[in-house]
């Protein structure tokens, strides 16, 4: 006896759809979601360094209170300037100036400044050029008092010695008058600026690299 199947209600199963170009639609999609990945990946490679929390002076004594922790994007760059891993439990030495919020470069500390360099005031008795101030290099010539009172041809003192502060007369921090200069000199070099200031010579300070006229 035959069998009729055609009110049994079967159904024949669905053919699976397969679209080519929708396949190749989401590749691209996410090809494109990963390439943005990988671009803002790379571009927020960042480092911690040091930034300096108020402005620092050459010959300070430099601490973790003295620093706040920036994140930023340096790149290559990242090694020239002071890292959170790099400021030992002794401290640093600042060696040149460093503004307040600027970023400290690895060059203006040290450890053993402290060692090579001393802070020493000498008077000047001329108005100081306009390009010295603190953490600037000058060359200290001196000219030897003669028994008559003149003077003899001025000679350097202390070539690139680094200005601490600019002096007043009256004790005030000055700007550009005459007065004193406290700078930071080789501890070699100590002895010879000490005679000349006893000595009464005449002591003057030229920003580094200039011809002091005599």
């Amino acid at each position: 006896m035959a069998i009729d199947n055609a009110g049994s209600g079967g159904r024949a199963p669905r053919r699976w759809w397969f679209d080519v170009r929708f396949a190749i639609g989401l590749g691209l999609v996410a090809l494109s979601v990963a390439g943005v990945f990988v671009v803002v990946s790379a571009a927020d490679h960042t480092v911690l360094v040091y930034v300096a929390r108020t402005a620092l002076s050459p010959g300070d004594r430099l601490s973790g209170g003295d620093l706040v922790r920036q994140s930023v994007q340096l790149g290559e760059a990242s090694s020239r300037y002071l890292g959170i891993r790099d400021v030992p439990a002794s401290g640093l030495i600042v060696t040149r100036a460093v503004a307040e919020g600027e970023l400290v470069p690895a060059s203006a500390v040290g450890t053993s400044a402290s060692r090579r360099l001393a802070s020493v005031v000498v008077p000047v008795r001329q108005q100081l050029a306009k390009a010295i101030d603190a953490g600037e290099q000058v060359d200290l010539w001196a000219a030897e008092q003669t028994d008559d009172r003149d003077f003899g041809a001025p000679s350097v003192l202390v070539p690139a010695a680094q200005v601490v502060r600019v002096i007043a007369a009256d004790g005030i921090i000055a700007d550009g008058g005459a007065g004193s200069v406290e700078v930071l000199v080789p501890r070699a070099k100590v002895a010879r600026v000490l005679e000349a200031v006893a000595n009464d010579d005449a002591i003057s300070l030229v920003p580094a690299g200039a011809v002091a006229k005599g």
